[in-house]
């Protein structure tokens, strides 16, 4: 047992069976109820005290539903902390009005419009699209910003025009892991990192790597490279479960990060894994 506290600032459950969710058709593996008890089973060796929910993206007219789903689980698991719900961002000052639904709910704390999944590399930086995100200011919601490597220039420019917007990098900008391909994604962390207002989830590095093969050591100059540009005041952890499964059990991808780890403060590690999460979404 691990007895130390840790807030996953990356959870997903997701239920089949009532919601649709188009992109694990193609992944078995994942294309099954994956629900609160599993999760707890998963990580019963660690001290979860804090869980944040992130939208698993459901169709987009489930999102009001899945959100009050999750409110609903929270009152019999008050570990669940925090939602960052999906919003349909692109429709600009439109927006607004689902926006002051959410914001009703006081476990809402961000919004992930996945950029990842759209055909158009332009789609983050139409007007639209940045109104949107710059009016969740008026919301005091952050950005989980998902993209791969392909989408970095835009999102440059994304988080250039709304300065007022908290953002937080989820799996650290999917970098191609397996083939250790670390140009350009370490010339665009770094500038991602000269923003003061974005965040990053240490998160998402096994998936990355190769699934069945993949060993600390690929792991260790990702690792390095957000760690230097970051620092322990801006990281977060995250579990991205049930995802992780896919390369790891949730424990053996804590066990790695905590030897990736290995010499570093017990304070700043308690950043990483507890007190960033508290600070970035306002748990």
């Amino acid at each position: 047992m691990y007895d130390f506290p840790i807030i996953d600032a990356h959870l997903h459950v997701w239920d089949t069976n009532e919601f649709r969710y188009p992109w694990l058709d193609d992944i078995p593996q994942l294309n099954t109820p994956y629900l609160l008890d599993d999760y707890k089973r998963a990580t019963q060796s660690f001290n979860i005290e804090q869980m944040v929910f992130v939208q698993c993206e459901a169709e987009f007219d489930q999102y009001l539903k899945e959100t009050k789903w999750i409110t609903k689980l929270s009152k019999g698991n008050p570990g669940i902390s925090g939602i960052v719900s999906w919003a349909p961002l692109e429709k600009g000052e439109n927006s607004r009005q689902e926006l002051e639904i959410l914001a009703s709910n006081p476990l809402v704390k961000g919004i992930r419009r996945i950029i990842q999944y759209e055909n158009d590399l332009d789609f983050c930086i139409q007007p639209d699209f940045i109104r949107g995100v710059q009016i969740l200011e008026d919301f005091n919601f952050s950005f989980d910003i998902c993209i791969s490597h392909i989408h970095f220039k835009n999102t440059l420019r994304l988080v250039e025009q709304c300065p007022g917007v908290n953002f937080i990098l989820d799996h650290i900008g999917k970098p191609d892991i397996k083939d250790q391909v670390l140009h350009p994604w370490m010339e665009d962390i770094k500038k991602l990192a000269e923003f003061p207002n974005v965040y990053c989830k240490m998160s998402g590095l096994v998936t990355e790597a190769d699934h069945q093969n993949w060993h600390k050591e690929d792991l260790q100059p990702f690792f390095d490279h957000v760690i230097d540009c970051f620092g322990f005041d801006r990281l977060v952890f995250g579990g991205d479960w049930p995802v992780v499964g896919l390369a790891s059990p949730f424990q053996g991808w804590v066990e790695t990060l905590l030897s990736l780890l290995n010499g570093v403060s017990e304070f700043e590690k308690q950043k990483l894994f507890y007190r960033n999460a508290q600070v970035f979404y306002k748990l």
